[in-house]
C-alpha cells in the first residue's frame, strides 16, 4: 500500500472514530432515534389491526420503510455535522476530502447497522417474519446500512452551505433511496423457499458502488465550494 493510500485510510478511520466518539457522548442515536424507530414498528399493529397473516405479509416492507425514514436522521445527525470553523481547520490540516466522506459514511453505517439490528429484532418478533434463509440477510442488512449512510452523507455534503440544508436532505434522499428500498424489501420477500434473492443483492451492491463513486467524484469539488 502506498503512503498516500495508507494516509487516506488512517484519515478515514480518524474521522469515523471522531463521529462515533461524538455519538457516544451525546447518545443521539442510542437514546432518541433507536427507541423512536422501535416505537414506530410497535405502533403499526394499532393502525392495521393484529391479524397475524397480514402483519407477516406487510412486515418486511414496513420494517424497511422505518429504516429508510429514520436512517436519514442518523446519516445527517447533529453529531456528524461540522461547523464552518471545523471545516476550515480540517482543510488547513490537509485532510483528504474523500477520506472525510468515507469516514463520516463509515460512522453512519455502524450506527445504522445497530439501528437495523435492534428494530429488526422487534419487527421479527412482532410480525412473525420468516427468516428460513437468514444467512442471506448477512449481506442485505449491512448493504442497506452502507447504502443509506453513503446517500445521507452525500446529501448532507451537497446541502452543507445552504441555510435550509437539513430540510432539503430528505427530498434528495427519498427518491435516490428507491433502489435500496426496493432491493431490501424484495430480498426479504425472496427468503421464501424457491425464490431467488441474488438479483436483489446484486442490485443493492450496484447501488452502493454507484453512491461510493459519486462520493469520490464530488468530495473535492464540494469541499472547494464551502
Amino acid at each position: 500500500m502506498s503512503r498516500e493510500a495508507g494516509g487516506g485510510f488512517a484519515q478515514t478511520l480518524a474521522i469515523a472514530r471522531r463521529d462515533l466518539l461524538r455519538e457516544q457522548r451525546v447518545g443521539e442515536v442510542a437514546w432518541i432515534t433507536i427507541p423512536f424507530g422501535a416505537i414506530a414498528v410497535l405502533l403499526v399493529p394499532l393502525a392495521v389491526g393484529t391479524d397475524l397473516p397480514t402483519l407477516t405479509r406487510i412486515g418486511p416492507g414496513l420494517y424497511w420503510a422505518v429504516v429508510l425514514l429514520f436512517g436519514v436522521f442518523i446519516a445527517v445527525r447533529k453529531t456528524a455535522a461540522e461547523t464552518p470553523a471545523q471545516r476550515d481547520l480540517i482543510s488547513l490540516l490537509g485532510l483528504d476530502p474523500v477520506a472525510g466522506f468515507f469516514g463520516r459514511a463509515a460512522a453512519s453505517s455502524i450506527l445504522l447497522l445497530g439501528f437495523e439490528l435492534v428494530v429488526g429484532a422487534v419487527a421479527v418478533a412482532l410480525y412473525n417474519i420468516d427468516l428460513a434463509r437468514w444467512p442471506w440477510m448477512i449481506l442485505v442488512v449491512p448493504g442497506a446500512a452502507i447504502g443509506l449512510a453513503l446517500l445521507g452523507t452525500l446529501a448532507a455534503s451537497i446541502t452543507a452551505n445552504l441555510s435550509t440544508g437539513p430540510a432539503l436532505v430528505p427530498f434528495l434522499v427519498a427518491p435516490l433511496a428507491v433502489p435500496l428500498l426496493l432491493a431490501a424489501t424484495q430480498a426479504m420477500d425472496s427468503l421464501r423457499p424457491g425464490d431467488s434473492i441474488l438479483p436483489w443483492v446484486l442490485l443493492m451492491v450496484a447501488a452502493d458502488l454507484a453512491l461510493a463513486i459519486a462520493g469520490v467524484l464530488t468530495a473535492r469539488p464540494l469541499q472547494e465550494t464551502r
